[in-house]
């Protein structure tokens, strides 16, 4: 029964996230992964957008392990932006990982990356998250930057961690004691994230 009302304020919480993040955005729709019917436009966006190819099994593997931690933007029913994450215990630290963010290149530079990568560090923070990490090639300078603007560090150099032999950094943002992700507004204004 526990686990029940933990899934439902959980839910609730995430609802009340993702609507406090994009009530000034209203052709882009946020939602949480919610059916296998998702899939194949998530696929398609992943493949299209990312260096890495991905079998079906990594994509089930996420998904069907932490459909919480999914979320798609959607524009007209279709599936134009998507971040897949999970989280579990690393060592001594309940570790959030990101592993795929995808925005359509037709939409890029709305600001929908750092929307989804918000609604999941939120998310995160809800279930108790201590540090969220992810990979990125260390060309990617517009993936640095959104991360970097969003308070992840580069914590190490990975040599030649892709397939096409493209280096990685790791980046890792810590949560605990952290003030909660706002809108730039709400930081113009003053106004505090918990009420």
């Amino acid at each position: 029964m526990d686990v029940v009302k933990n899934k439902q304020n959980f839910s609730t919480s995430t609802s009340s996230i993702i609507k406090q993040l994009t009530n000034d955005n209203t052709d882009i729709t946020y939602v949480p992964y919610s059916s296998e019917l998702q899939l194949p436009g998530i696929m398609s966006l992943i493949e299209n957008d990312l260096s890495e190819p991905y079998s079906i099994y990594t994509y089930r593997y996420f998904i069907n392990n932490w459909p919480n931690l999914c979320f798609m933007a959607m524009d007209q029913g279709t599936c134009i932006g998507v971040i897949i994450c999970k989280l579990d215990r690393h060592r001594d630290a309940l570790r959030g990982y990101i592993a795929m963010l995808a925005v359509k290149k037709e939409y890029r530079k709305r600001k929908i990356g750092t929307t989804l990568v918000k609604i999941v560090i939120n998310a995160m923070k809800l279930q108790n998250a201590d540090e969220i990490v992810l990979e990125t090639e260390y060309t990617n300078l517009g993936a640095l930057s959104l991360y970097h603007n969003l308070g992840f560090i580069r914590d190490k150099r990975l040599y030649r961690y892709y397939l096409n032999g493209v280096d990685a950094f790791r980046l890792k943002l810590f949560c605990k004691g952290e003030i909660p992700i706002v809108e730039e507004s709400q930081r113009v204004t003053g106004e505090k994230a918990n009420g």
